[in-house]
């Protein structure tokens, strides 16, 4: 189900996603693909937080949803984090969406979407799996400095990889 909010409302998913964005600066500066996540709680408390570390740590599983999502598990003692969002500056992969699902996740908020690995590419994802269904999503938010970032990354890495 798509909404326009999270039911934070539009200043609090703002918020949220400058943080996720500040995220995503670090991993830039590891010269990792900008993307920063974190997970919200019921009560609006942000309880894990991740960038990107696929070449860092040499890990295709490595993204920034799943490294929020493993410490927002951590910091909760429970891998099933109901009630809770999932902030993302671009939109997940059919892997870290089915992650989220797993997870139990209310909701999802993000900025930019993917046309190359975006979960609404994937016609076989497992949505319904679980009674609960498909989380709810939030497109949109920060979009335009989600993609400005994402674009100024590959940028520099199409001007190294010419040089």
């Amino acid at each position: 189900m798509k909404l326009k909010t999270s039911h934070f409302g539009a200043q609090k998913d703002i918020f949220f996603m400058q943080e996720v964005l500040r995220l995503a600066q670090k991993a830039f500066e590891k010269d990792e693909v900008p993307i920063g996540a974190l997970i919200v709680d019921q009560k609006g408390k942000i309880i894990g937080r991740g960038f990107n570390c696929t070449e860092t740590k040499n890990s295709q599983a490595a993204h920034a949803e799943i490294i929020a999502l493993q410490k927002a598990g951590k910091k909760i003692k429970d891998w099933r984090l109901e009630g809770c969002w999932l902030y993302v500056n671009l939109e997940p992969c059919a892997m870290c969406m089915n992650m989220a699902i797993l997870s139990r996740i209310e909701g999802i908020v993000f900025g930019a979407q993917s046309p190359l690995f975006g979960f609404h590419l994937d016609n076989d994802l497992s949505i319904g799996i679980y009674k609960k269904g498909a989380p709810k999503i939030v497109e949109g938010v920060q979009a335009d400095q989600a993609a400005q970032l994402l674009k100024r990354f590959f940028k520099t890495k199409r001007s190294i990889n010419k040089g």
